[in-house]
């Protein structure tokens, strides 16, 4: 189990992982979005996270090296994932275009198939990454 673990933090199943996380907050704030849809007054919930991802995978992140010989020689840090997390927000909207608060219906809808779609494409993903860390592991092709 420890090498599993092991392998499987050096791929791109960790920030997958976390991808899946925000799609799963995402689908909870919708259903909350949808849920209050009559409430006056509600505010409707976003998620953040895609941009915080974007900036802990940035290959641009170089770090200087001990190397002297090559003057201003970089090497790339390796992602810090840990900290990047889904963040729910009510975003400021002053719109109202239900006559009673700040929730569409149909962008709800329409954000509610791209989070499946999202969720399912990251399941997949992680499956056949999963499934090609095993068979290299017991010496099959893939």
């Amino acid at each position: 189990m420890l090498i599993k673990n092991a392998l499987y933090s050096h791929t791109s199943i960790p920030a997958t992982d976390k991808s899946l996380d925000a799609q799963t907050l995402r689908g909870r704030a919708i259903a909350a979005n949808l849920a209050n849809i009559a409430t006056p007054g509600y505010e409707r919930i976003e998620v953040a996270f895609e941009e915080a991802l974007k900036k802990a995978l940035n290959p641009d992140s170089m770090a200087p090296s001990s190397s002297k010989s090559h003057g201003e020689t970089h090497m790339p840090v390796k992602p810090d994932l840990e900290h990047v997390v889904p963040i729910a927000f009510r975003p400021v909207d002053l719109t109202q275009p239900s006559g009673v608060n700040n929730v569409d219906v149909d962008m709800e809808m329409s954000k509610l198939a791209e989070m499946q779609l999202a969720y399912q494409l990251g399941l997949r993903f992680i499956q056949d990454r999963k499934g090609a860390l095993e068979s290299s592991i017991k010496g099959y092709p893939s």
